[in-house]
């Protein structure tokens, strides 16, 4: 039969995935004992990390149900140690939330799963923005996916650099009116990113605060899909003034907004409301039709269940693909486009929201 300490001695390897750092040295792994066959051991999870509780379950109870004796595993829900963010090294000391130098508010654009359109609405809400008279930057933390450059038109564009290690600055690409920084003005095309959650956190934070940014009134931050490492990364760095939630009106995409809306309130993070993409397709020769081609109604759904505002439906129309491919996003290619309009009317209510708070 295994005993405490060895058991003990397996969970070491799990990790938080902001700071690298041991569950059992950070306190959020604790009462472990053995009965009969089953281990028990109580996680107590902070607000900021709750996005990791499913990872940490069945990392846990893989790693102990290996053990000699153990059978089962029984966890229980400890009281949440107090709320603290990882510190700029990702180890060691930990620090709150530290503001970007010049930066006045920073926002995400998120989605719950991939295939929503949610970096075309991050760049083009971008683009609106600036539209609208702001100095706006658009960090694309999509490291695994970073479509930014080819939709702004950089793509082969490389950022100059200054200094060296821990002073080590980056200079943003400039386009369509705004500053821009990506995984993919760093890689090669056809390079893969496969990177655990501490080198993730390690390059969102160098995005965030080693790129020479310069006075802006906005940063919009373009998230991966999904409920992981680079949304609790940003979570843990920067006070956040808010995200925004795209979705289609599929069932399928609702379903997983929701998970991204409860993530994010349980790191206490304000909603700003709900993008519902691909509402309708407008053909191009009858632009009086519109076609519910993934459903309709579900955008508004989810909004009144979470009682956040429907910010926008976005219709699907032709030059929304062709500008994003071309490099000229359609709120600057076809300002007039009703996809355009309801772009530039998300952005107006995007900032009157974060002006007012």
């Amino acid at each position: 039969m295994v005993s405490t300490d060895e058991a003990l001695k397996a969970l070491e390897i799990i990790q938080d995935a902001g700071s690298g750092r041991s569950l059992l040295d950070l306190g959020w792994i604790n009462q472990l004992r053995l009965q009969q066959g089953r281990a028990v051991f109580q996680l107590a999870l902070p607000a900021f990390a709750q996005g990791q509780r499913e990872r940490i379950v069945k990392e846990a109870r893989e790693l102990l149900e290996q053990l000699d004796g153990i059978d089962s595993v029984q966890i229980e829900l400890g009281a949440a140690p107090q709320t603290q963010a990882i510190g700029a090294a990702g180890h060691g000391q930990l620090q709150p939330p530290q503001a970007i130098p010049g930066v006045a508010r920073v926002i995400a654009v998120s989605s719950g799963k991939g295939g929503v359109g949610k970096s075309t609405v991050a760049v083009n809400l971008a683009c609106s923005l600036a539209q609208q008279g702001l100095k706006v930057g658009l960090l694309d933390a999509d490291i695994y996916g970073p479509n930014a450059p080819t939709m702004l038109g950089v793509e082969g564009q490389t950022p100059a650099v200054e200094g060296e290690g821990s002073s080590q600055r980056l200079t943003p690409i400039a386009s369509c009116g705004l500053l821009m920084v990506s995984m993919g003005l760093l890689i090669n095309p056809d390079q893969p990113v496969v990177w655990r959650g501490p080198m993730l956190n390690g390059i969102i934070r160098q995005f965030l605060y080693q790129v020479n940014w310069g006075n802006l009134d906005l940063l919009v931050v373009d998230l991966p899909p999904g409920t992981g490492d680079a949304q609790l990364s940003l979570a843990q760095a920067v006070p956040m003034a808010g995200v925004v939630v795209v979705t289609t009106p599929q069932k399928v995409a609702l379903q997983d907004a929701r998970r991204g809306l409860a993530m994010f309130r349980q790191m206490n993070i304000a909603i700003l409301g709900i993008v519902e993409n691909m509402s309708w397709f407008i053909p191009p020769d009858q632009p009086e039709r519109r076609y519910p081609i993934f459903g309709s109604g579900g955008g508004n759904s989810l909004a009144e269940e979470a009682q956040v505002p429907l910010l926008a439906q976005i219709p699907l129309e032709l030059p929304v693909q062709q500008g994003g491919d071309q490099g000229r996003p359609i709120s600057l290619a076809q300002p007039e486009s009703a996809a355009a309009l309801a772009f530039a009317n998300l952005a107006r209510q995007v900032w009157q929201q974060c002006a007012s708070n």
